[in-house]
């Protein structure tokens, strides 16, 4: 589910946090991908294909576009996700959501394609947009793709979505700093924000709409002090109300080792192997695929030598693209998303 309305309020109340970009904007950097989001969409898009499929497709066309993905899968839930996970499964047709973040039969196959396609994937302890939004935080990536906004609450910098594989396609970048400097609050009070919204963790006051929130946030800061000022009769507050827990998962630190991400060259005798055996895929045309990535990097690399020709180049070499990334010093903007009311610039 995400966050609620975030996206329109942000439109609404803080614009110049939003920009359109296009995919080729992303050349050079390191990607962090929520693995689960992308696997819905397709199972969502192409219900009669293996999303294993559209896994292979996407992968590849971030890595023509010389951007370094790094494929994070879901842990072991949160309890207060339970309620969240019964409706998703109910809804799904499935007998029962995985609360033991044991890792399915499909979630083994997406982890062994994309170790064919030679790009790392780690292991969330938790929530996958959790442990994305502390990587980008600590400097190892430089943003965040995914589809539900509750990366931003987690802290991510740098929220991409529709980041789907496309030469013109119209991706949106959300900076949770400008965000922060819009609506003159603090991270911890737009966490807040986001709980009244509506999220995974806990229930939602009901008839609370975003523009009220947001006032109610702005004015007394805290959850515990804006409920004060909430009529009880029309907007009911939940009996048992678990906002201070999911404020802490919003706040918390994932408890996990990043280790070092290194992209290797994609085997495509396994891949093709792979992909008809396990994906369904017909071999021709996963070659014919495979093909069309060799071609389109040798067509890169010329366009990098013509620009470095001309002293124009922005883009990474190949020989650079494949090699270990180790984390790079955190940004100075981190210290500045915990100061508590932060100025507009």
């Amino acid at each position: 589910m995400g966050i609620t309305k975030l996206a329109d309020l942000i439109r609404s109340d803080a614009p110049d946090a939003i920009s359109r970009k296009d995919i080729r904007d992303y050349t050079g950097k390191v990607i962090a991908i929520d693995t689960s989001i992308i696997m819905n969409q397709f199972r969502a898009a192409t219900p009669l294909l293996s999303p294993l499929t559209g896994l292979f497709f996407r992968t590849l066309t971030l890595l023509e576009h010389d951007i370094k993905p790094v494929f994070v899968f879901d842990g072991k839930p949160p309890e207060e996700k339970s309620a969240v996970l019964e409706k998703r499964a109910e809804v799904a047709g499935w007998s029962s959501p995985n609360r033991t973040g044991a890792a399915s039969p499909q979630s083994k196959d997406c982890l062994q394609l994309l170790k064919l396609l030679g790009v790392p994937v780690i292991q969330a302890p938790g929530d996958a947009e959790a442990l994305c939004a502390q990587l980008v935080k600590e400097g190892t990536v430089d943003a965040v793709a995914s589809e539900d906004m509750d990366a931003l609450p987690f802290g991510a910098n740098i929220l991409i979505r529709h980041l789907n594989a496309k030469k013109d396609s119209d991706v949106v970048e959300y900076s949770l700093l400008k965000l922060l400097e819009k609506l003159q609050i603090s991270q911890q009070e737009f966490v807040d924000l986001c709980i009244l919204l509506g999220c995974d963790y806990c229930d939602k006051i009901a008839g609370l709409g975003p523009k009220r929130a947001l006032t109610l946030i702005q004015t007394h800061r805290t959850i515990e002090n804006g409920i004060l000022h909430v009529n009880r009769k029309t907007h009911p507050v939940p009996h048992f109300w678990k906002y201070n827990e999911a404020r802490k998962i919003f706040l918390g630190v994932p408890h996990a080792v990043t280790p070092e991400l290194t992209w290797t060259e994609p085997d495509e005798e396994a891949l093709v192997g792979f992909l008809r055996d396990v994906g369904h895929v017909k071999e021709n045309r996963a070659r014919h695929r495979m093909e069309s990535f060799r071609q389109m990097r040798e067509s890169k690399r010329e366009e990098r030598e013509k620009a470095r020709a001309t002293g124009c180049s922005r883009q990474t070499l190949m020989k650079d693209f494949f090699r270990v990334t180790r984390k790079r010093a955190v940004r100075v903007e981190d210290s500045v998303l915990n100061r508590k009311k932060p100025k507009i610039s």
